[in-house]
């Protein structure tokens, strides 16, 4: 009786194993719905049947069929569990329907058949920030970065999601080993500046910054953070020249035209701070940072109407966008680190 059916299923998978195989060559013709319908009948025959379900759930998920791409993926992974395209290619899926946590639960059990698959770490980690799990952002970047040292994007990888995880200790600590491995690079330099102001290194940041604006003069950042250390340090007039930098590198710049602003108004240049913040309003409507600038120097004008309008507005558009002017902030993933 064993033996009766155990040669039964072995005749259903090669029978199955014929069609997937009619199936393949049709998709090769693109003559999908064809392909598809051989595929369902090879599944019939042989419901755990691995080629026929991957490749029914890739053929949804090449034509925008995600909700039916997961199903097929999902059973393609229970057939044969250590396949890692059925898993990636199911999280690919699940993102794509906007169940984030669902796709990074498929995605960690891919990179468990697969630990040394960076491409998949870098794309997981991208996920785990759009869902706020910082902490494992974080230390998923710097595993990606222990595999491969040479490669100078997993060093800003992790130092930016180190930073949104807030340790930026850990941040200066990569940047660090970023410009000391790629000294002429003038990302390194300024992600080492800008964690060096973190820990209250002043001198040491600017002259990082310096080193950055040197490497690249097309490269804003570098340009906008060094004039703000001036401009917080009261170096009003010096600062200007390096925020105008900024935003000839970057006219959308929103950040550093409202430091300039700044300068601007500490300098008491009311015209030329205004004339400004209207081209900021311009660039970003719903930034409430601008208006209140406005509402400041409109007050000091003497125009208390306009400063009470523009005041009323930036407390407007910050209930309504809280997280333009505040940080955002982290959560646990689910099944933990």
């Amino acid at each position: 009786m064993i033996l009766a059916q155990l040669a039964l299923l072995l005749a259903q998978a090669q029978d199955a194993g014929a069609l997937s195989e009619r199936a393949q060559s049709l998709a090769a013709e693109k003559r999908f719905d064809e392909a598809e319908a051989v595929w369902l009948q090879a599944t019939r025959r042989s419901p755990d049947f691995f080629p026929a379900l991957f490749n029914l759930g890739y053929l949804y998920y090449s034509t925008g069929k995600f909700d039916q791409a997961a199903t097929w993926l999902t059973r393609a992974g229970r057939a044969s569990p250590k396949d890692f395209n059925a898993r990636y290619l199911l999280g690919a899926a699940l993102v794509k329907l906007g169940k984030r946590e669902e796709a990074l639960q498929a995605w960690r059990a891919a990179l468990q058949l697969q630990p040394g698959n960076l491409r998949l770490m870098q794309v997981m980690v991208a996920e785990y920030e759009k869902g706020r799990y910082f902490a494992d952002a974080a230390a998923l970047a710097r595993r990606a970065l222990e595999l491969n040292a040479d490669d100078p994007n997993l060093y800003f990888f992790a130092i930016k999601a180190l930073q949104d995880a807030g340790d930026y200790a850990s941040a200066l600590e990569i940047a660090g080993r970023a410009v000391r491995k790629f000294p002429g690079s003038a990302r390194a330099n300024f992600e080492y500046g800008f964690h060096l102001e973190k820990v209250g290194r002043i001198e040491e940041s600017m002259a990082a910054l310096k080193k950055a604006m040197a490497a690249d003069a097309a490269y804003e950042e570098p340009f906008f953070f060094y004039g703000d250390l001036l401009v917080r340090q009261g170096h009003n007039e010096e600062a200007i020249p390096y925020l105008r930098q900024a935003i000839q590198n970057r006219s959308d710049y929103v950040p550093a035209r409202v430091t300039l602003s700044r300068a601007l108004m500490n300098l008491k240049q009311w015209p030329a701070a205004i004339a400004e913040l209207e081209q900021t309003v311009r660039l970003d409507p719903r930034h409430p940072q601008p208006h209140l600038l406005l509402s400041q120097i409109y007050f000091r004008l003497g125009d208390e109407a306009r400063a009470r309008a523009e005041k009323d507005l930036s407390l407007r558009l910050r209930r309504e966008n809280p997280n333009v002017l505040e940080a955002v902030q982290g959560r646990p993933f689910p099944d933990g680190p």
